[in-house]
């Protein structure tokens, strides 16, 4: 596949976590397990990558021209070798062999953009930067070049707080706008009633459409305690305005509850902080539960992933042996499989994990080495399919890229990308359910609710094989109990399983349920 043939209008259909106050894509921000995200990146971009053959000069020299004739003159050297530093990386790391002079072409046309946005005379760094975020990004919606305060966002996003309303968003590549995944729980969004599938269509009375990614997150971060007004456009409904307060938005990325002999855990983003939340999570549970707890629910639905060394030491923290993931890049030297050690903190407890559409990278390596080291059963809908390893590497000069290196691979060796993880037992979500009698069993004829996967975002990989096995069953959502709780559906459907048994005596009481 070679991204840089498809138009470059589309390179903003990215999804991303917008924090608003930091930008990290949901996916592997890079670290090697067991180490500092920033000391050590995953399989980290080769400082002693080789220089610049003939033809890739000829071509850098190309945009060098366009610079010069846009520029002041005033430390173009200095700004050019920061673009050459850029462009060697991302010609001898990015996972495939990348088109020099399509790279270059996207490059100068990220020129052209800055003089659309400015009237004043714009210094070599400026038009540089542009350059380099138009270009990475045109290799596929998971890479990009991060300027200096872009770079220091996403470390502050990997440590679980920073200034912001709490979204979770990416740019919609049919209207322009931000499209809203998921408010965060209990932040100002959240608070302030947005939904998933919201359409920012402008901020403080700025519209959104034609703006890059970056210029729509920085307009949308400030310091704590300052408003901002979105205007929202949502399905049946006229533009609204939504006044929100910023504030410091501290992610709990682990939260758990004991509920009628169930362990309940709930990860909702893969930052620095799962591997001991997850640990003490069990500890609080086996001290106040004892022989009462009986079963594990892993709630991984809408996580969009984050740290590897965190997926790792998750997964880890349930298995005895095994295989988590192996991951292989256009490097040989790069490719690596991770195994289990001895050591299941449950002991062994049953265990349901439950995932959906909006469970990307991460939680789908969580999510595949439980279900095929047959660890636990998968319960949900179809994941994200983002099966892509993106590295973060500073450069010399300032700022850093987002690169995709590799792409990661489950137990069974297939890998995730485009395709994502299939339930062990699908639980369909829906919108208008009608029930007719068939033999006493109700056949449901429902509407499913469809919802954009990596499949669908432009210049995404495509997905290497088909499933490896099919799922064991498809249920409509409404044929699940809720629990006491919560009126969440496919929750009651993970505790019913675990309190039945087995897969059969599940679908059975199912069945039951449903005629009821």
């Amino acid at each position: 596949m070679n991204p840089l043939n498809k138009p470059t209008s589309r390179i903003l259909a990215v999804i991303v976590l917008l924090f608003v106050g930091s930008t990290a894509f949901p996916g592997l921000t890079g670290c090697g397990r067991g180490s500092d995200v920033w000391r050590d990146t995953l399989y980290a971009i080769a400082d002693s990558s080789p220089g610049l053959d003939a033809e890739a000069k000829r071509e850098v020299a190309r945009f060098e021209k366009a610079l010069r004739s846009k520029a002041e003159r005033k430390n173009i050297a200095r700004s050019m070798r920061h673009f050459k530093d850029a462009f060697r990386r991302v010609r001898w790391s990015y996972v495939e062999p990348v088109d020099e002079g399509a790279l270059i072409d996207v490059a100068i046309e990220g020129l052209e953009r800055v003089e659309e946005d400015v009237s004043q005379v714009v210094a070599p760094d400026e038009y540089v930067d542009r350059a380099l975020h138009r270009m990475v990004a045109s290799l596929d919606p998971h890479s990009g070049y991060l300027d200096a305060e872009e770079y220091r966002d996403i470390d502050i996003a990997t440590k679980g707080e920073f200034g912001g309303i709490g979204v979770r968003a990416g740019m919609d590549a049919d209207s322009g706008a931000i499209r809203v995944i998921s408010p965060i729980e209990d932040t100002p969004a959240d608070r302030a009633g947005i939904k998933a599938g919201d359409l920012i269509v402008k901020i403080d009375g700025l519209p959104i459409k034609g703006m890059d990614l970056a210029k729509a997150v920085r307009l949308m971060r400030g310091a704590p305690g300052a408003d901002i007004l979105l205007t929202v456009e949502r399905d049946g409904l006229r533009p609204f305005d939504v006044s929100i307060t910023r504030a410091v938005i501290r992610i709990k990325s682990v939260r758990w509850r004991f509920e009628e002999g169930v362990g309940y855990l709930r990860v909702s983003s893969f930052n620095r902080k799962v591997s001991d939340g997850i640990r003490q999570a069990l500890k609080d549970l086996r001290s106040k539960h004892g022989s009462a707890l009986t079963g594990l629910v892993l709630d991984l639905r809408n996580n969009p992933g984050g740290l590897l060394d965190q997926a790792l030491s998750l997964s880890d923290a349930f298995l005895d042996d095994g295989v988590i993931v192996s991951v292989r890049g256009r490097r040989e030297r790069n490719n690596r499989a991770y195994k289990a050690e001895d050591g299941d903190i449950s002991g062994g407890l049953p265990m349901v994990v439950l995932i959906n559409g909006g469970s990307a990278s991460a939680s789908e390596i969580v999510a595949s080495a439980l279900k095929e080291n047959g660890r636990a059963l998968i319960m949900g809908r179809q994941s994200f399919g983002k099966g892509s390893v993106q590295t973060i590497a500073p450069l010399a000069r300032s700022g850093a890229l987002r690169l995709t290196t590799a792409l990661y691979y489950g137990p069974n060796g297939h890998t995730i990308q485009a395709r994502g993880v299939l339930p062990d037992i699908v639980i369909q979500e829906a919108k208008t359910p009608v029930s007719t009698k068939n033999a006493g069993r109700p056949t449901l004829v429902e509407e499913a609710v469809p919802r954009r996967r990596e499949a669908d975002l432009p210049d995404a990989f495509p997905a290497e094989q088909e499933w490896a096995k099919a799922a064991r069953a498809t249920l409509w959502e409404t044929q699940c109990p809720t629990t006491r709780k919560e009126k969440d559906h496919m929750l009651g459907c993970a505790h019913l399983y675990l309190r039945m048994g087995s897969v059969a005596n599940f679908l059975d009481r199912v069945g039951v349920l449903a005629a009821m």
